[in-house]
């Protein structure tokens, strides 16, 4: 069991909202802390919770450029300008209340978890609200403002890291992350995702895309065919990701928990169950002690079963990284079950797990 476990719990990032009728939901992130702390994980010997403090400029521009920034802000803030050439405007990115804001906490609670694994003692820490991997240096994207894994890689890399491991398990291809380091050969990017070009969002992710310069061959892509369902996606993930992460030896563990890959997923139809995440969450408690000193930061992602899902994958993957997930109650507290009720307005599983898919 890791002696010391980080849980950055940042209520105020419940703004990072695009609105009721947007996809992703703000209460995926506040469920799965309700999860975690009716089970009791977050009050464990070895868990700390930590609270996170807004990212400031020069932290979001070790990704994004000023004129992103700057652009985020006063959309945000309900200045009139030409805010699609940077992403924003109806659709994926619509402008939302305090736009700025909302990014710099999601950015500045996935710093706290680089924080706490490189600087503060810790083994392993968990943003929940993070994950928005597809931000580009000067775009939003696919319901991303702000690239908040990458930014915390980039301040690892920045504070002393001299090799980072990012394995990203969304349904969506990594793509921001693997374009903001594409040159970068202390940076490895997996990820294995629902592949298909000019048909699923982002329309990247292919096998031959490997890394620029003397980055070449650090940048790996599992891209896997819809319906693909657990038992061929974690042969795959098994066959792919031990084995990159082991070879580059990373100083530290950065992954993206997407769990949008579920099969009743609305957004995607890779068809997996709660039982691949239990699974790889295993495999990457594993990984991150054998290949990365122990040094393990997880962020949330890409989830759009927001109460019926969501939660459960996530608290899987932190009762994990606890070491407390084989002895974790399959049955949800009650007290959790209405609450998530209450939200949907509609019913939820009972369980963690659940019946494999015919």
């Amino acid at each position: 069991m890791s002696d010391r476990v980080c849980l950055v719990r940042c209520r105020e990032a419940g703004i990072y909202d695009h609105g009721p009728g947007h996809p992703l939901r703000p209460d995926r992130v506040l469920l799965t802390w309700d999860l975690i702390e009716a089970y009791g994980l977050d009050a464990a010997a070895n868990v700390e919770v930590l609270g996170c403090e807004p990212a400031g400029d020069d932290e979001i521009g070790l990704v994004h450029t000023p004129a992103f920034i700057d652009a985020t802000r006063r959309a945000g803030l309900g200045e009139e300008g030409d805010w699609s050439r940077f992403g924003y405007g109806p659709g994926d990115n619509p402008i939302f209340d305090r736009m700025h804001e909302a990014g710099a906490l999601v950015v500045g609670a996935s710093i706290a978890a680089a924080r706490a694994v490189w600087e503060g003692g810790g083994d392993h820490a968990f943003n929940a609200a993070g994950g928005l991997h597809h931000a580009m240096p000067s775009r939003a994207s696919g319901f991303c403002v702000y690239d908040d894994p990458a930014v915390a890689i980039a301040w690892l890399l920045a504070h002393g890291a001299e090799r980072v491991a990012y394995v990203d398990v969304d349904v969506h291809h990594g793509d921001g992350p693997q374009a903001i380091f594409w040159n970068e050969p202390r940076v490895l990017t997996v990820s294995i995702h629902q592949y298909a070009p000019g048909f699923f969002f982002p329309g990247t992710g292919g096998a031959d895309e490997r890394g620029g310069g003397e980055a070449e061959g650090t940048k790996v892509n599992v891209p896997l065919a819809p319906e693909t369902g657990d038992e061929g996606w974690l042969a795959a993930f098994r066959e792919v990701v031990p084995v990159q992460v082991r070879a580059f030896a990373p100083d530290v563990l950065v992954t993206q928990l997407g769990c949008d890959t579920h099969h009743t997923d609305p957004l995607a139809q890779l068809r997996l169950t709660t039982s691949a995440y239990r699974e790889t969450a295993k495999v990457l408690h594993e990984l991150a002690h054998e290949a990365a000193s122990g040094r393990w930061v997880a962020t949330g992602g890409g989830g759009y079963q927001w109460a019926r899902v969501v939660p459960r994958a996530w608290t899987t993957y932190f009762a994990e990284m606890a070491g407390a997930l084989d002895g974790l109650p399959d049955q949800l507290p009650e007290s959790w079950i209405e609450e998530a009720e209450r939200r949907s307005g509609g019913p939820v599983p009972a369980t963690l797990s659940e019946e494999p898919v015919a």
